[in-house]
């Protein structure tokens, strides 16, 4: 029995010991099961399949119940003494499925490589199989339903619809829709569609008869009604499109007619905050960046939006759309400077809805404006002049006042006034030269328009009379121009432009407009006429210019005589004689005249009666008709005045009847001997000079 026990202990497993009991009663039992483990191993070794295939947990549990079946004392004591042991959780938790699940188990069959083109095509041959093609058959169907009777289905179809055309415009093939539309006709008709259409159909889906009261200004919500929910996320969808399509058009007059219908769908996009902050920042790049009409349409959205959510909206609004005008007011032209005055004034419209937010935004804008105007003071270097010298810090200054300007009064903004005006002061200041003049005209009309609106006192005449004191206005230009030089679009001269009469002539025009502009806002001070007394002994110059001439006033003068002489001649018809090439008879000028009279004083008497008698011509008179001892004495008294004669010839003609008297005197004189000349002299005398044979010109005046 030891070795048949012994056996049997050997052959038992663990869990077959624990169940076999511990009394000798049980060898009968011991000895059948060895004898059916010997006599049929091919049935244990199938009960060891199974219960390898079960759970630990069914295992122990089975174990239990039959210890509880062959040892109920045993069971019982477990059970007071160890409940832990009997009470534990029954669900199957094997280590083989652990196992397995660790390692990866091979496929069957192995599947075949695709390239990359492969796998495109199918994705597109497959998404192409499942969306459906829109046609205009479709969209004219949608149509006459939705106008009959909308319907949730229905609208969510048409969303569908829409949602594909707005793929096609970004080029979104990833994003599968349920419709595709592939034709331009078609995609117009539905978005035209939905654009007439799909207001009124939400409104009747809805069930709201009216967004907004008659007699009130407060707008009613769509999601106030009972059916938000349910079409909530196709209006959500609906919404979203609209902002990608606005985003993919380049063609003004399509923007134009989504801005406006955005405009209508403004209310439902209250409802959904993170669609409505998408749609504001669409909003401002169109307000900043489109053209006119896309910029007020933009504006009307924005402003509806603040309106009616100030509290959400309006602190980010006004910072988007401060940083928007700074950005697009970098340069300035002729064609821009509209634009950029529509900025100005809608902007302030916005910074009106609420004060409190206006000073915080302008105290910090103010202050920036400030630090940079005091690096460009203490450093003196070209970028920070460069910095403050810019087309971005002249049109916030003047930003600035035309908020303060149209906001007064109000108690929160009016401390801005006098620092703003102290930064202005100090960027005219800053570099006093003649080529920033242009710049010097802007901030004095920020100037002006801020002390007019706000009743402040600004010295702004001191910065106009200081270039009548630098400029010389009477000094010939250097150069003329042939345009004049627009000062609202500069704030920088050329050295050329320095030397340019038009430069001249455009700064006395400014200088005289402003002048006026300030005085009328100045009129009806007490101390206007201490204001106009410099003005007036300043601008004194002018009169003194004006009495004896302005360059305009003389050029004008000169340009009328020749007109005049113009039209005399187109009247006479000289220029079509002259073109007949007739002779002409060239005359001498009066100064000429007179030099030939003088030199041929001594061969011709003078035919008229204001000359003096030429002596020499007398000689030659007594001598041919043989004289008397008269006569030679005569000749004597003059041939010693003959030097006196050439001197006063030299004096000119008016002296010529003080010498023909002083000739008389010594000839009638009896103190004084009369001197004999020989004959041999007197013939010399005769005879003069060798005369010098010339062409004569007789002169028609007498």
């Amino acid at each position: 029995m030891a070795s048949k026990q012994k056996r049997k202990l050997e052959d038992l497993s663990v869990d077959e010991f624990l169940l076999s009991g511990f009394d000798a009663d049980g060898d009968d039992s011991d000895e059948e099961e060895v004898v059916q483990q010997n006599g049929k191993r091919k049935n244990t070794a199938s009960s060891e399949e199974i219960s390898k295939k079960k759970g630990k947990a069914s295992e122990h549990k089975e174990q239990l119940a039959r210890l509880q079946a062959k040892d109920p004392e045993f069971y019982q004591f477990l059970k007071d003494n160890d409940q832990q042991l009997l009470n534990f959780d029954d669900t199957d938790s094997s280590e083989e499925d652990e196992e397995e699940e660790k390692y990866h188990t091979l496929p069957s069959e192995l599947e075949e490589a695709r390239s990359d083109e492969e796998e495109q095509e199918s994705a597109a041959k497959q998404k192409k199989s499942e969306s459906i093609p829109v046609t205009e058959k479709m969209i004219a169907e949608w149509k006459a339903a939705l106008r009959a009777e909308p319907s949730q289905r229905l609208f969510r179809e048409v969303t569908q619809a829409f949602k594909g055309a707005v793929a096609t415009t970004k080029g979104d093939s990833a994003e599968q829709c349920r419709y595709a539309v592939s034709d331009s006709a078609v995609f117009n008709a539905l978005v035209l569609f939905c654009i007439r259409d799909i207001p009124v159909a939400l409104q009747r889906i809805l069930d709201l008869k009216s967004l907004e009261k008659e007699d009130q200004k407060k707008l009613i919500l769509p999601s106030s009604s009972k059916r938000w929910q349910k079409n909530m996320l196709d209006i959500k969808m609906y919404l979203s499109g609209l902002i990608q399509l606005l985003s993919s058009l380049t063609q003004s007059t399509v923007i134009a007619a989504v801005l406006r219908h955005i405009h209508q769908m403004v209310p439902y996009y209250l409802c959904l905050t993170k669609q409505c902050r998408i749609l504001l920042k669409h909003l401002v790049k169109q307000w900043s960046t489109g053209e006119e009409t896309v910029r007020v349409l933009a504006f009307l959205s924005i402003s509806k939006v603040c309106r009616h959510k100030q509290d959400a909206y309006l602190t980010t609004i006004l910072k988007q759309m401060y940083i928007a005008y700074v950005q697009n007011c970098k340069f300035t032209s002729p064609n821009s400077l509209p634009l950029i005055s529509f900025m100005q004034r809608t902007l302030t419209e916005m910074y009106a809805m609420d004060s409190q937010v206006s000073y915080q935004h302008g105290f910090i804008y103010i202050r920036q404006l400030a630090i940079h105007l005091r690096n460009a003071m203490t450093m003196k270097k070209k970028e920070t002049y460069q910095s403050v010298y810019n087309w971005q810090y002249v049109h916030c200054l003047g930003l600035w006042c035309r908020v303060l300007s149209t906001l007064h009064p109000s108690e929160v903004l009016e401390p801005l006034i006098y620092p703003l005006c102290q930064v202005i002061l100090g960027c005219i200041k800053l570099v006093p030269i003649a080529r920033y003049y242009p710049l010097r005209l802007h901030c004095v009309r920020a100037l002006t328009l801020l002390s007019a609106s706000t009743g402040t006192f600004v010295p702004v005449l001191p910065f106009l009379l200081e270039i009548l004191q630098q400029e010389d206005f009477n000094k010939k230009p250097g150069r003329m121009s042939v345009k004049p030089i627009n000062f609202d679009v500069i704030l920088k001269l050329s050295k050329a432009n320095l030397q340019e009469k038009a430069f001249k002539d455009g700064l006395i025009e400014q200088i005289y407009d402003l002048m006026l502009e300030y005085f009328n806002t100045q009129a009806c001070t007490i101390g206007f006429p201490e204001l106009a007394l410099p003005t007036i002994i300043q601008a004194a110059w002018e009169q003194r210019a004006r009495e004896e001439g302005t360059p305009l006033t003389k050029y004008y003068s000169q340009w009328k005589k020749l007109r005049e002489k113009e039209i005399q001649m187109e009247i006479s018809g000289k220029e079509r004689m002259m073109d007949l090439n007739l002779p002409e008879i060239n005359r001498k000028m009066v100064a000429e005249k007179k030099k030939d009279k003088k030199e041929f004083k001594g061969l011709f008497e003078s035919d008229s009666d204001d000359d003096g008698a030429d002596p020499v011509l007398k000689i030659k008179e007594k001598a041919g008709q043989g004289g008397s001892e008269e006569d030679d004495d005569e000749l004597e008294d003059l041939s010693d005045l003959s030097g006196d004669d050439d001197d006063d010839d030299d004096a000119g003609d008016e002296d010529g009847e003080e010498d023909s008297d002083d000739d008389e005197k010594p000839s009638g004189s009896k103190g004084k001997g009369p001197k004999k000349l020989s004959n041999v002299n007197l013939q010399e005398i005769a005879e003069g000079d060798e005369d010098i044979v010339e062409d004569l010109e007789l002169s028609d005046q007498d």
